[in-house]
């Protein structure tokens, strides 16, 4: 294929921004659109392609907007409409693109379709949720959890059924066997779309369908102690129904009905379920998110056995897709270190696929420690002696050595780390050995190279702690060697002698070397090299 048949979603970089968290405009602590449009010049120079936006929707913010009362509109907190369009507008002249996240599988109990749903057993809405009598004892109709923990079932007093919520109980679950339901989200995804918005990260997809028998889910024999609730049970029968593979093509039809514009699934499944999701002749979601490198224990021989695990397990024509980072998960560089976090950066960013980044992770953000009384993840309020609040993942952007990191004038919503007068955009953006700069030069090389950014993956043999892989487009070759350890290693060539020049290394002076045969490398130390 020649490299001008990619797609911009194939061939760019995507930047998670978590508004909340990016930027705030007028004092209140926290970030908003006007924020983000102020700092798209920034992103613009880091050299990322397209933004995706946690949701801006409005909602009463128990599960911090992620229970939306309103699919069409902002909430106030974000800034309003014209805020958005100029939003759209300013990310499309530099040549970047909007992804929104769209949240099909619930809405807030404050939305207007449950607000009708609950008000009566007859009402036309009422199966739009899922509605169920108590068994005879008066207990749930099954055994179902609730991911921010307790049952996934809420008694409703006055109409005296259970409705279901895989999440909050501020989030009901809606119906997705009832067309109605259907219409009325392929309405939103229609509305935004024409506005022009470049796609959708859609949340929780592999949730969207549940059994209709609703069978009780089977005890996990594999549960510790120190998990979530929600892990006592294996989801078999209220998560990724053969089903729900017919509603995602009918939300690809949509999104295929446009211009270039992008699907994508979040889906945590083991590879051989997550490749399902691409649908029966690629006709699924676009990009099913790949949370490998997320879950997976830092270790060459793991991840090298999971790459190709994944790269062999893709149905023809389906692109890969790599995620070190989210706003659900403990930063990258608190998971490996921040020794080892410049080789994650490189990992994420010569993978064959589309790359998403985490906002502050260019910078080596770390999680921040949130006092217990300063917690506002409800998943962490709710089962407090668990430590799983991923509020330390979302503490505000660090811009500058100002005042609150040049976030905020006001008291930010989360506090910023300790450390943020030396780890910003502002330092960094003028030490050469920083963070940020060498994910900047990295990105720059990985948009340069088509080899990089569209070429084939080879598997390289090469013993832990290393791991190797080529990346190659018509003559040019590309070898990547990482050391997953902090001691020096020895890169050996089994079958083959590579020789060429290193063009990018976590430790810059290596850069510019020629290098043949067996390759030296320091611990915590990756290098790409450009071959003969």
């Amino acid at each position: 294929m020649a490299q001008d048949k990619y797609l911009w979603w194939q061939k760019g970089i995507i930047y998670q921004i978590y508004p909340r968290s990016f930027q705030d405009s007028n004092g209140d602590g926290v970030g908003d659109l006007k924020g983000i449009i102020t700092r798209l010049d920034y992103l613009k120079w880091l050299g990322v392609n397209a933004v995706w936006i946690s949701p801006i929707y409005p909602s009463p913010m128990a599960d911090f907007g992620y229970d939306i009362s309103d699919y069409c509109g902002i909430h106030t907190l974000f800034g309003n409409m014209a805020d958005f369009d100029q939003l759209l507008t300013e990310v499309h002249s530099r040549d970047m693109k909007l992804i929104l996240d769209l949240v099909p599988n619930h809405t807030s109990d404050q939305h207007p379709w449950f607000l009708e749903s609950r008000s009566s057993k007859d009402n036309p809405k009422r199966d739009w949720y899922i509605w169920r009598d108590a068994k005879e004892d008066g207990s749930e109709p099954n055994n179902w959890l609730s991911v921010f923990g307790g049952s996934g079932w809420e008694w409703d007093e006055k109409t005296q059924q259970y409705y279901y919520h895989a999440f909050l109980k501020e989030q009901p679950d809606l119906n997705w066997r009832n067309p109605e339901v259907q219409k009325a989200m392929f309405d939103v995804m229609h509305f935004w779309l024409d506005k022009g918005v470049d796609g959708f990260r859609v949340d929780v997809m592999w949730h969207m369908v549940k059994d209709d028998q609703l069978r009780d889910n089977p005890p996990n024999p594999n549960y510790k102690q120190h998990e979530s609730t929600y892990e006592q049970l294996i989801p078999a029968f209220s998560t990724d129904q053969p089903e729900v593979h017919d509603l995602v093509e009918k939300m690809r039809d949509i999104t295929n009905s446009y211009e270039e514009r992008v699907l994508i699934g979040e889906i945590y499944l083991p590879i051989h379920r997550l490749v399902t999701y691409y649908g029966h002749n690629n006709n699924g979601a676009h990009l099913p998110f790949n949370f490998m490198l997320i879950n997976i224990d830092w270790d060459a021989e793991h991840i090298k056995s999971k790459v190709d695990e994944y790269e062999g397990a893709l149905p023809e024509g389906g692109w890969p897709n790599w995620v070190i980072g989210n706003h659900d998960q403990p930063r990258i560089t608190s998971r490996v270190g921040t020794s080892q976090a410049k080789v994650a950066g490189m990992l994420l960013l010569t993978l064959r696929g589309t790359p998403t980044m985490y906002y502050g992770d260019e910078l080596g953000m770390r999680d921040v420690p949130i006092p217990p009384d300063e917690v506002q993840d409800p998943q962490g309020l709710n089962m407090p002696d668990k430590d799983l609040s991923r509020d330390p993942a979302r503490t505000p952007m660090q811009w500058d050595d100002s005042e609150n990191a040049g976030f905020t004038s006001g008291k930010p919503w989360l506090r910023i780390a300790d450390s943020y007068r030396k780890r910003n955009v502002k330092v960094q953006q003028e030490d050469e050995e920083s963070m940020l700069l060498y994910y900047r030069k990295l990105i720059t090389l990985r948009q340069k190279e088509p080899a990089l950014h569209v070429g084939d993956y080879v598997p390289v043999q090469a013993k832990p702690p290393l791991l190797a892989y080529i990346r190659q487009h018509e003559n040019k070759r590309i070898l990547i060697v990482l050391n997953l350890s902090h001691k020096p290693c020895v890169f050996r060539p089994q079958y083959q002698n590579y020789k060429g020049t290193i063009v990018l290394s976590t430790a810059p002076e290596r850069e510019n070397r020629k290098v043949e045969g067996n390759i030296s490398l320091s611990g915590d130390e990756g290098i790409v090299v450009a071959l003969e």
